[in-house]
């Protein structure tokens, strides 16, 4: 304020006072002097310690001719900004990683006079702010709002602050939030797998889906695929919380034989389960026979004969034998005790036995008896009863070859004769290799009374006597007969005879056969000696004895195998005396 001389004379200013809560004075200290006209200035400060209206004086005493001076005094207290949150701090609970949760949050000016906001921070993983753009002035009362959120990337409990800076105090708004892992589905077992499952039959296993995540998931469909697979015991919709199970049966019920694999399928807000499936199908156990039938033949009445008989599993699956059964006049089985178990592809044996007590046909089967897809295995048996064996002979008992040069080969013949009943020979065997039998169509059957023959073929490899066994095997009794084999090997002649002739004229000669004859004061018997037609007009023969003479003749003959007469005869053809 300013108080002036407005007098004439001077005035001197003894003492300035001052009343009224919360007022002070500065400015001016007494005694001061004003000359006429002259002024003198003071500050009045207004200080409220609480809100309220307050009033005072400044008083001014002098010698003027007012001599106390009274200034009056007032003003009002009011109540400094301060800011206030709603709500005072803001707790998210349990949000799933990957997902957020918004709230909001309103700040109020709660004194008497306006604050601004000059920043609003946050902190804490996971926490943001929107919807607030400083500065902010706020009247007293007024209010301003914002959106908190809280987005967690990991599972675990999270804190942190927004923090508002103004004119008035600093704000803080504590901020929590739990971050949960997503609900997520796990299967135990991971996989099904049903290993083998004989068709038309089924094997079922259970399954289990457990949450294994941290919030609940909802299952709203549970698909099955794969040929044979079912699925019972769940019905959706399913809600799991965290670590919540639910279970179910899955089913195999393969229609053929081979692997299968399919899936299930759990549908539901958590990431899709899948679990494989996998099963194999196998084959009812099946019988079947190896041979399919046995045929005996021809047995000798008061003998018998005894033949293998093999079963096997040829399905997938095990089967139990439970009874094996033959009939038939003359049958009998050994070799097998039931019950009998064959796996697959597993087989048992056992020998069936023809005894005829009679000279006439037999037949039967074997019964076998399982749980195979056929319950009833039979297996024909055939046989005929024939009469007391016959007897074989031979003839001659000893069979000589003669001397034959090494590297030829000569031959002898000989016959078998039946008696007393049929005889079938079946083998024929020598016991020296250069002994060889021809003729003999095996097996041969000799009736009773008649007679076969055969051919034996000398061919000696060195020049020696040999001999041999001649072994013939047979139905008759005894059932072996053996003739006796011997033969000279001699050694080639030193010398040969070679031969040539004037082709023939005629235009259809094919070839020309060679003839010799022993010469002693004549020529002899004239024998081919070619075994193959000669095509040319020359001849070697390699097969002459030492100090002989011989005749020799050639024939031609023409394409239709038609010979003409001899040649001129070479004769008395001398070979020299070793």
């Amino acid at each position: 304020g300013t108080i002036t001389n407005t007098g004439g004379s001077s005035v001197t200013i003894s003492q300035v006072g001052i009343s009224g809560s919360g007022f002070s004075v500065n400015g001016i200290t007494a005694p001061v002097t004003l000359t006429s006209g002259q002024s003198a200035s003071f500050n009045v400060a207004f200080t409220p310690a609480s809100a309220a209206s307050v009033s005072g004086n400044v008083t001014i005493i002098s010698n003027a001719s007012n001599p106390t001076l009274s200034i009056p005094l007032s003003g009002t207290g009011i109540a400094p900004g301060t800011l206030g949150s709603n709500p005072t701090s803001i707790g998210f609970s349990s949000v799933t990683v990957g997902s957020n949760k918004s709230l909001s949050e309103t700040v109020t000016n709660t004194g008497g006079s306006s604050v601004t906001i000059s920043q609003v921070g946050i902190s804490g993983t996971g926490f943001s702010l929107t919807g607030i753009t400083t500065p902010v002035t706020l009247t007293a009362g007024q209010s301003t709002s914002f959106t908190v959120a809280f987005t967690p990337a990991a599972a675990g409990s999270v804190s942190g602050n927004v923090t508002i800076t103004s004119n008035a105090p600093t704000l803080t708004i504590p901020l929590s939030g739990i971050g949960v892992s997503p609900g997520a589905l796990g299967a135990s077992p991971a996989s099904l797998g049903f290993s083998s499952v004989t068709v038309g039959s089924n094997k079922s296993l259970s399954e289990t889906v457990t949450n294994t995540g941290g919030s609940s998931v909802t299952i709203s469909q549970v698909g099955i695929s794969g040929t044979g697979f079912s699925l019972t015991g769940i019905n959706t919709p399913v809600t799991l919380t965290a670590g919540q199970s639910t279970s179910f049966t899955v089913a195999f019920t393969p229609a053929s034989a081979g692997s299968a694999t399919g899936n299930i399928t759990v549908t539901s807000n958590a990431p899709t389960l899948s679990i494989p499936l996998a099963g194999t199908g196998i084959a009812q156990g099946v019988l079947g026979s190896n041979p399919t039938s046995l045929s005996f033949g021809s047995v000798t009445v008061g003998s018998n004969q005894s033949l293998s008989e093999t079963v096997t599993n040829t399905g997938g699956s095990s089967v139990t034998i439970s009874q094996v059964g033959i009939n038939g006049t003359g049958f009998s089985l050994t070799g097998i005790t039931t019950p009998v178990t064959l796996t697959a592809g597993q087989s048992t044996s056992f020998t069936v036995t023809f005894a005829p007590q009679t000279a006439a046909s037999a037949s039967g089967a074997v019964a076998i008896t399982s749980n195979a897809s056929n319950p009833t295995l039979t297996i024909p048996l055939s046989g005929t009863g024939a009469a007391a064996a016959g007897q074989l002979t031979v003839s001659p008992t000893t069979l000589g070859l003669g001397s034959v040069v090494v590297g030829t080969s000569g031959t002898a013949s000989g016959s078998l004769t039946a008696s007393g009943a049929n005889v079938t020979v079946t083998a024929v065997s020598s016991s020296n290799s250069v002994f060889s039998v021809s003729g003999l169509a095996l097996p041969a059957t000799i009736p009773a009374g008649q007679s076969t023959s055969f051919t034996v073929t000398f061919t000696p490899q060195v020049s020696t006597a040999v001999s041999a066994t001649l072994t013939f095997t047979s139905n008759a009794q005894p059932t072996t007969t053996a003739e006796t084999l011997t033969g000279t090997g001699t050694a080639p002649p030193a010398h040969t005879v070679d031969l040539s002739w004037t082709a023939s004229t005629s235009s259809s000669v094919s070839g020309y056969n060679i003839y010799r004859a022993v010469y002693t004061t004549s020529c002899g018997s004239f024998s081919k000696i070619n075994s193959l037609l000669n095509t040319s007009t020359s001849y070697t023969d390699s097969v002459v004895a030492d100090g002989t003479s011989y005749c020799y003749a050639a024939t031609a003959v023409d394409s239709s195998n038609q010979e003409s007469g001899y040649s001129n005869i070479a004769s008395n053809v001398q070979i020299p005396a070793p």
